[in-house]
């Protein structure tokens, strides 16, 4: 890799602009979505085409626990060939010297991509629409709260300190001046963000008590991934300069509003880069009514991915802006399908279902591969929802075990993701899930200890 210098994004090659590189972090994605590698020096990388990590570290739980995931061949903890992806190339603009960080995909000693790598999965998903002559098109809002530090798990979360010398206020969308709390933190988010070189459509407060929203431009489903996939890396390191945490967990705080990933969908037609949800007049396609019908239909099979833990399904509760549903209408935020005010060539579906705990890789490729088998299956939607959809029943699992079995039986669904994946994803999550049961939770202590 002699010339891999010359192959950098621009935004990293400003960054090294009359720099010593020190250091290179070589990177991957597990199943939650932790970043796992190596760091090595500079002089290290130029000289080495890949480098190698276990197979092993798909098969962990959230906890550092295994799944049986290993297979017929038992537990060897092969070793992977990963590569990397100079596209990816971006400074760690928080560390101490000049490194940067560069996104790897995993291969077997084949060369055949690792079918439960989550970059991978998302890629083969990708491909599917490429294969049919389209281009999917996403773009992620990320929410999150900033909380005081927490050093005992038995505490409760609590909301941080603002620069008023007050913990930050609930109830407070869209207040500039609840913004201006944290500005210290979100300065060097935009900070950090330009050094790697990361365009920022907006920030803006959301409902709960020091919880904001980072919306990205839309594009590639593989890039936004990666964007995503730095950026909660990114925002915990500038919370921790400030003595506070970021938290991704879909549910922190009881009583506030959850932290959602929302989706939004679009698909380019290849030759002609026009939108397949209109047509020529500019109304809406069958393909779109087809991409909704396969979010409803498909949606609750998928639901172990994109909520992919215990904490997750207590973000859906009726009226603190998280669906309970699978209904879709236009402009409204209370149905888990939303179709946005837009005009014919942007028109989009947005997929409010996913939690912002998720692996994004494995969240943008579940939802696009509920779209596809919608368009495969060709049937429309339920009819649209006009009203206050939390005035209805849900309509998708309550749990996790719920979630988890209904994505078992989804062979639908694996074949878009990849079977190997579902195998050892749910394998892993079941695992996940069975030693959340060994714990006894306070509320346990205090309802039943003396009561029953």
């Amino acid at each position: 890799m002699a010339d891999w210098k010359e192959t950098l994004p621009e935004a990293a090659a400003t960054y090294l602009e009359g720099k010593r590189l020190d250091e290179v972090e070589c990177i991957i994605s597990d199943l939650p979505g932790i970043a796992r590698g190596k760091a090595v020096p500079a002089s290290k990388f130029a000289r080495q085409e890949y480098f190698h990590l276990p197979d092993s570290i798909f098969y962990q739980t959230i906890t550092g626990d295994w799944g049986e995931a290993a297979g017929d061949e038992g537990f060897t903890e092969k070793d992977m060939i990963l590569k990397p992806d100079m596209s990816t190339a971006t400074a760690a603009p928080w560390t101490g010297d000049w490194t940067l960080q560069v996104i790897h995909d995993a291969y077997d000693r084949h060369n055949n991509p690792v079918e439960f790598s989550p970059r991978n999965v998302l890629k083969r998903v990708v491909q599917l629409y490429h294969d049919k002559g389209w281009e999917p098109v996403v773009a992620p809002e990320m929410e999150f709260f900033l909380v005081a530090r927490n050093l005992d798990p038995a505490h409760q979360i609590k909301p941080m300190i603002g620069r008023s010398g007050r913990p930050a206020a609930a109830r407070q969308a869209y207040s500039m001046t609840a913004v201006d709390e944290f500005g210290p933190v979100i300065d060097d988010i935009y900070d950090f963000a330009e050094a790697q070189g990361f365009e920022i459509d907006g920030i803006t407060q959301e409902g709960g008590a020091g919880q904001l929203e980072i919306n990205l431009l839309h594009g590639d489903p593989v890039k936004l991934a990666d964007e995503v996939f730095y950026f909660k890396r990114l925002i915990r390191e500038a919370a921790m300069r400030h003595q506070c945490y970021a938290t991704f967990m879909a549910k922190p705080i009881a009583d506030e509003p959850g932290s959602a990933m929302h989706i939004h969908h679009s698909i380019l037609d290849k030759k002609t880069g026009a939108n397949i949800f209109s047509d020529k007049d500019g109304g809406e396609t069958p393909e779109f009514m087809h991409f909704i019908a396969g979010l409803q239909n498909h949606m609750p099979s998928a639901l172990a991915v994109i909520a992919p833990y215990v904490n997750s399904y207590r973000r859906y509760v009726k009226d603190h802006a998280a669906p309970i549903n699978l209904e879709w209408g236009y402009d409204n935020r209370t149905t888990g399908i939303r179709v946005p005010l837009s005009g014919p060539s942007a028109r989009r579906v947005e997929n409010r279902l996913a939690g912002m705990d998720c692996n994004p890789y494995l969240a943008i490729a579940a939802s696009l591969a509920c779209g596809y088998l919608g368009l495969m299956d060709a049937k429309d939607p339920k009819e649209q929802f006009k009203g206050d959809a939390y005035d209805g029943d849900g309509d998708i699992p309550r749990v996790l075990g719920e979630a988890l079995d209904i994505f078992e039986e989804a062979n639908a669904l694996h074949e878009v993701l990849g079977p190997e994946f579902a195998r050892v994803y749910g394998i892993v999550k079941r695992a996940e899930y069975d030693e959340f049961l060994q714990v006894i939770s306070p509320w346990e202590r205090e309802h039943l200890l003396l009561n029953v």
